[in-house]
């Protein structure tokens, strides 16, 4: 398990070589620790933590734009990314491709937003075992896992909270996952 430093020149690249490569990566975000991939690759993360496949994975993105690409991004949708992004607030909506429904966030982290960037919407979870807490250092969010992953980028401590998770799929907006942005919050921007 390679482990570079955020601020490392070389972290940008790797986690980029690691990406394409097909790997899963670990990385700070702007609430806990995540497990990375292409969205080609997101069943390397399933796998690592645990988790049933039952349980979506959702994809973060750079932009607005970007977000366009993975999901319909309706009024209300494209209201609370105005007021909430970037940050912690996922929007789960109907697919670009018509097929289903995808959480997608873009977090507040420059790292992950470049990363996005460069190669595309990033299938994103916690790093950590399905069910259990997301260690807040890098490595021990590695060693979690249940399995090793080529590539940790090391962003110091990370001891946020897990994002709010909505989904607008109908008038109503249903809290997912309750987290750092209130459901009062949520309903005031998609008013707007």
């Amino acid at each position: 398990m390679r482990v570079l430093d955020l601020e490392d020149a070389a972290a940008i690249d790797a986690a980029e070589d690691g990406l394409r490569a097909g790997e899963a990566i670990v990385v700070p975000t702007d609430t806990v620790y995540g497990l990375a991939a292409l969205p080609s690759a997101v069943e390397t993360l399933y796998t690592l933590k645990g988790r049933p496949e039952s349980v979506p994975i959702a994809v973060l993105v750079e932009s607005l734009e970007q977000a366009a690409s993975v999901v319909v991004m309706s009024g209300a949708a494209s209201r609370l990314a105005h007021a909430f992004w970037p940050g912690p607030l996922t929007i789960v909506a109907s697919g670009a491709d018509g097929a289903g429904t995808t959480g997608v966030r873009c977090p507040d982290h420059t790292f992950l937003r470049v990363l996005a960037g460069r190669v595309g919407p990033l299938a994103v979870t916690s790093a950590n075992r399905h069910g259990e807490a997301t260690p807040p250092d890098a490595r021990g969010a590695a060693a979690s896992l249940a399995g090793d992953v080529a590539l940790v980028i090391d962003g110091g401590p990370c001891s946020g909270v897990a994002s709010t998770v909505v989904d607008v799929t109908s008038p109503q907006l249903a809290i997912i996952r309750a987290g750092p942005i209130t459901e009062e919050q949520i309903r005031a921007a998609a008013l707007r």
